[in-house]
């Protein structure tokens, strides 16, 4: 029977018709192109210069947020450097369908921002447990009451103050900044909200120019290149503000003691041009690849909302052309597709193929556009990947799979994770050595082997 869950403007299926299949297929299509991308831009520019519109770029602190912690640190060096007017807004988190999860959100943010930020150039100390409640709230009186010029010249120290637990760094920002009382602070984060709603996105630490979204340090590097070729670049032929890291395929080699764990999904946009990747980075540097699949999101009855299912399709494209993965035409394996490939998961890893097959499928799926919801379609995974299909016709769409899909999940969420791809890398005695979501945490997850061999050796 057809399930369906409901969505901002519509509703996401979970096996779509043959129509509705086709259509959500060409979008997704259309949402990741690149000719799509420049037409608009091109578009957009000419529509600026034709009014004498500014370079206008619109940030979105969110106070609580790990991230915009991390984004804060470098606002006032984006607004020197580059020739753009610079406006600011304080959101709230979301608490509706576009972050099912936001506690966990939150808490990601604090380790993740930990993790990353040294490797940035920037602070930030770690935290265990959330921020008091006065002292976000003094912090967002104080922001409230900046206008953008302050708030780029003064959001650095005032977020340092708050993520350092320092109430008298606040006061005396207060007395040298001025100060809202709660209820204009309140009024200032809802004007935020609206703002952020009208432009069609949800997340804290966001910046946004020209019709595209680039969500905080971890992103900036786009918007940066885009300005460099706009000719808005006042430091022309240095590095960007936040350069792209890469994944690190040595120095050193494992001896196949660290184990690396992936967590991945058929119908994830970002799984497709991560595993690939996943996999050569592990066979490069001699680490053991546990896979450990589990169903899509809208699988498991979470919600999938326009806004951002669009986001996700647009900024999977671009950062598969920032690493030089091809993502799309795609065919929308929901549903019926990706239960009949999970059935197949036994059979392929029997054969020692597990990894080839995922492989095949997410490129039929997101590459090649193949129609895998007959057995034409799936044929063509299957033999791919260098797997019978005599054989593995006889046995597609059994059950028994759902268990350790479910055991799958379980262990992900148990790590406060709940996207896809997530990673964990486990050291000899199977510890956690880190645990993050994400395939564009792959560098990090390389500098952390890197990290650990050189312990060892020591």
């Amino acid at each position: 029977m057809t399930q369906e869950f409901k969505e901002q403007g519509g509703a996401s299926t979970m096996d779509p018709s043959w129509l509705r299949r086709w259509i959500t297929s060409k979008l997704m299509t259309t949402m990741s192109s690149e000719s799509r991308l420049n037409t608009q831009r091109q578009k957009f520019e000419a529509k600026r210069a034709k009014s004498n519109e500014p370079h206008l770029v619109e940030y979105f602190h969110q106070v609580e947020d790990g991230y915009s912690h991390l984004t804060a640190q470098i606002l006032e060096r984006f607004s020197k450097r580059y020739k753009v007017e610079l406006a600011c807004h304080l959101v709230s988190g979301v608490m509706d369908a576009n972050a099912p999860e936001p506690d966990l959100l939150l808490k990601l943010s604090r380790y993740d921002s930990y993790q990353i930020a040294p490797h940035y150039g920037l602070e930030f100390a770690e935290h265990e447990a959330p921020l008091g409640l006065d002292l976000v709230q003094q912090a967002s009186n104080i922001l409230a009451s900046l206008d953008d010029t302050q708030f780029v010249e003064s959001v650095a120290k005032i977020s340092a103050a708050l993520w350092g637990g320092s109430k008298q760094h606040l006061l005396s920002l207060e007395k040298t900044l001025g100060v809202c009382d709660t209820s204009q602070t309140q009024q200032a984060v809802a004007k935020g909200n609206a703002r952020r709603a009208d432009l069609k996105h949800y997340s804290g630490a966001m910046l946004y120019y020209g019709g595209e979204w680039y969500w905080g340090v971890d992103r900036l590097c786009h918007l940066e290149l885009r300005l460099m070729e706009l000719g808005l670049d006042s430091e022309s032929g240095q590095p960007p503000i936040i350069p792209r890291p890469m994944i690190e395929l040595g120095p050193l080699v494992d001896d196949g003691r660290l184990t690396l764990e992936i967590y991945p999904s058929l119908r994830s946009p970002y799984t497709a041009i991560g595993f690939d990747q996943t996999v050569s980075m592990a066979r490069a540097l001699g680490i053991n690849l546990s896979v450990r699949p589990i169903l899509p999101m809208v699988m498991r009855g979470a919600p999938m909302t326009r806004e951002k299912g669009k986001y996700i399709l647009f900024d999977t494209g671009r950062e598969g052309r920032a690493a030089g993965v091809q993502f799309g035409p795609c065919a929308d394996p929901i549903g019926e597709p990706a239960r009949r490939a999970y059935s197949l998961f036994g059979y392929a890893r029997e054969q020692g193929k597990l990894v080839e097959f995922i492989s095949s499928f997410l490129k039929c799926a997101w590459v090649d556009a193949v129609n895998m919801n007959n057995d034409k379609g799936m044929k063509i995974a299957v033999e791919r990947a260098g797997l019978d299909w005599q054989h593995a016709k006889q046995i597609v769409g059994n059950t028994g799979w759902q268990e350790e899909l479910e055991t799958n999940r379980k262990a992900m969420y148990d790590m406060g994770l709940w996207g896809v791809p997530s990673y964990r890398l486990l050291d000899e005695e199977g510890s956690s050595l880190l645990a993050l979501w994400g395939q564009d945490r792959l560098w990090l997850v390389s500098r952390k082997i890197q990290e650990h061999l050189k312990a060892r050796k020591q």
